[in-house]
């Protein structure tokens, strides 16, 4: 089953900022692949950026900026591709995003549900532990802030 997050909207609810930061992003992305860490789930975290397609992956998490869209457009096309979109689950408190996810066939979890089932909400890791996760976080942000990475 896969989960597909809406990141921008998890920052919202997590880290209580409309505006997210580069060090926002970061700290949910190592928070969500440490959480994963313990499990066999499989999720891909959307966020919206700047023009041209990013992926990373992470182990068992997968982040996403995808090109020309939003990423509430990118998450629907993902639902609507899927081979079983009732399979798919989606993590976030956007209503808009819930009704066209739902449309396109897909289950909705709050983002309370899904931190829920993967252990305790909470901040990143305290440095020094879980190190080799944050190294990976760490590489991304610094690939994704190189305006020659952007084009």
């Amino acid at each position: 089953m896969p989960y597909f997050l809406d990141g921008n909207n998890l920052i919202g609810q997590v880290r209580r900022t409309s505006r997210p930061s580069q060090e926002d992003r970061a700290a949910l992305v190592a928070e969500i692949a440490n959480r994963l860490r313990r499990t066999r789930a499989r999720a891909t975290i959307f966020f919206d950026g700047p023009a041209g397609e990013r992926v990373v992956s992470l182990g068992s998490l997968t982040v996403r900026v995808p090109s020309g869209g939003s990423a509430d457009d990118a998450i629907v096309r993902e639902v609507e591709r899927a081979a079983a979109p009732g399979e798919a689950v989606i993590v976030t408190a956007d209503r808009g995003l819930s009704r066209r996810c739902r449309e396109a066939g897909a289950k909705v979890c709050s983002p309370e549900a899904f931190f829920a089932r993967f252990g305790t909400a909470g901040a990143a890791p305290a440095a020094g532990r879980e190190a080799a996760g944050k190294v990976d976080v760490a590489e991304w942000m610094r690939y994704f802030s190189d305006e020659e990475n952007r084009k």
